[in-house]
This record gives structure tokens, sequence and C-alpha cells, in this order.
């Protein structure tokens, strides 16, 4: 048996122990309130459906542990280049299955005069209609959350500004929310018709004329839905939600796609969208899903860097083995360093 000094001395250490790992556990620090305007019209309020007389931003994100860093490096962005950060709310969609009260916790440490709301997002009821995909973390049942926004929000929110946890902006938000949904379109985003749309399905789709003339009479082009301007509105009215699962369900059946939950989208929705500048979804800078290797800007102006694909910046600072472009997103990186480096 151990002496009692030991077990004393073993306790206090795991004790110690189990401190600093809490305390090195996704630290944030406190990010401050930016002032952009002097014109801004408050729109404060306890209830989330209060548009401010129509001033106010909702953009929807979802939230995990997986992403935190990214998300709350994302938040940053959109705050300190708003001109008026105070006009925006956040909707934030995260699994029912996580801890919401940390999430809470964090979120309200690093933005405390924050407007926001967490919804909780049954994984069950996407679960059991995912397909593996070429990647498996774009299998994740909050993946499809997107699909389910005009169900969790509530019915008052009319429009929202859909935005990834890898992102950063650099431009002012209010710019992209306030893109015109023109002739009915459901949502917007930037579209990008140069690449090869058939490779997003399977020669099963192509071949079979009751599945391929789902296109007929609309030039479809690929957009990425990480960024997107959504009129829930429409979206209730086109039980647009039910069409997406729809195609869900008949993936199930027969292969008919292989990247996650983007194909439905697409099913749904392209050729069939407003257009958006593409300065509003630099994407790709993650490389691709399988090496995520570095890659640079598309040509043109930039208002939102987006890392989709494999590698994340966050991820490549910490290896040092960073891409040049990582460096554009460290500055919103929020997280403190470690305990035992703090001075």
């Amino acid at each position: 048996m151990l002496p009692s000094v030991v077990v004393s001395t073993l306790i206090l250490l795991l004790i110690i122990s189990d401190i600093i790992t809490e305390s090195n556990a996704l630290r944030f620090r406190e990010a401050p309130k930016f002032y952009n305007s002097p014109n801004c019209p408050s729109i404060a309020a306890a209830n989330v459906c209060y548009d401010g007389g129509g001033n106010a931003i909702n953009v929807a994100m979802t939230l995990d542990a997986a992403y935190l860093r990214g998300s709350m490096a994302a938040i940053l962005s959109v705050l300190q280049h708003s001109s008026c950060p105070e006009n925006i709310v956040f909707h934030f969609v995260a699994s029912s299955s996580a801890d919401t009260s940390h999430l809470r916790r964090t979120i309200s440490s690093s933005f405390p005069y924050l407007q926001f709301q967490i919804y909780p997002f049954d994984d069950s009821a996407a679960a059991g209609l995912i397909s593996t995909s070429i990647r498996a973390a774009l299998d994740c049942p909050l993946n499809y959350a997107r699909n389910y926004l005009a169900d969790l929000l509530p019915a008052c929110i009319k429009k929202v500004v859909y935005l990834d946890s890898d992102l950063v902006l650099v431009d002012d938000i209010a710019k992209l929310a306030a893109t015109p949904l023109a002739n009915g379109a459901v949502l917007a985003a930037p579209e990008y018709c140069n690449a090869n749309f058939t490779s997003y399905f399977t020669p099963t789709f192509w071949s079979n004329p009751s599945l391929s003339l789902t296109f007929v009479n609309r030039k479809p082009c690929y957009f990425n839905t990480g960024v997107m301007v959504i009129d829930l509105e429409r979206w209730r009215s086109g039980d647009c939600t039910t069409k997406i699962v729809e195609w869900m369900e008949l993936q199930k059946r027969m292969r008919i796609y292989e990247l996650g939950s983007l194909p439905p989208f697409l099913l749904v929705f392209a050729g069939k969208i407003a257009p958006v500048d593409h300065r509003w979804n630099q994407h790709g800078l993650g490389g691709d899903n399988f090496r995520g290797l570095c890659r640079d800007l598309h040509p043109g102006p930039v208002s939102l860097l987006h890392w989709s694909g494999k590698g994340k910046p966050w991820a490549r600072l910490d290896a040092s083995r960073p891409c040049p472009l990582d460096a554009l997103w460290a500055p919103y990186d929020l997280l403190r360093p470690p305990y035992f480096l703090e001075s």
C-alpha cells in the first residue's frame, strides 16, 4: 500500500492536471467591441424576432466543438468589417447532443455584447439519410443542418445569410445581405459555370432520363453552399426541405452522387438561384477533399475567404505547415495560448 503522503501527492497532481486540461480546452480571448459607424440604429432587444425596423441582419451558422475555433474567427471577422455590427443577430445551430451550455458560455465570454440564439438540431433528422461520401468529415449530420434552417429558425426570420465556419469576411456583410433575390429565387450564391457540372453526379444519374431531365430548361451551374443568402419565406412556401430530403432518400436506394450535402442543393436549386459576385466566396482555400494542398486566390477582388476542402488554416498553423493564405486567417484567431505559455 502506498504511503498516505504519496497518495495525497498523486491526487493533487491529478487535480492540477485536470485543471490545466480544462483551462487549455478551447480557451478564447475576449474580442473587442466594434463601433464602426456613428449612425447605426440600435436593434438591441431580448426578442430574437425584433428586426429593428428592418435593420437587423440575420446570420446563421452551425456550431460544434470540432470547428469552434473557426466559428469564433468567422464571427470576429463579420463584426470587425460590418458597418453596423450591433445590428447583426447570429443564429447558431448545434447538435442536440452537444454541450450547448458550454458553447453558449464560450460565445458569451468572447462576445459579451453579441445578440445570438442557439437552436438544437436533432442529428437523427439527417443521420438516416446520409450516404457515405468521399471524405468522412462531410458525413457529419450537422453538415446537413442547413437543409432544415427554415424549420429550426423562428417563422419571424424571413431572410438569413448562411455562413460556413471555415471562412472569414474582409468586407461588410450588409452588402451580401442586400443581394436582391429577383424572379422568385429562394437563395443567392456565387455561381461557377466553368466547373464541370456533370461531375457532381454519377453515370447512373445521367443515364436515367427520368433523373437527368431534372435539369431540362435550366442552366445549372455549380455553387458552393457555404455562403448563401436565403429567403426563408420562399423556402417554406416551396417546401424546399422536403424536396432536398426526397433526393437524399433516392440516393440511399441508388447512388446518384458522391459528394456529401452539396448535390441535393444542386438538384433543387442549380439554374434557379440569384447570382452573387465571386468576391463573396473565394472558396477552395483548404485544397481538395483528399490531400488539402495549398491553393491560391481566384482572380478578382476578395470580400470573403473560404477554406473549404480538407485543409483548415488553424490545423495547418498549429502543425507549423501553413499555406501562404493561412496568414490571412491568423489575425482573426481568438484562441488563447496554452496555460503554461501565458504571461
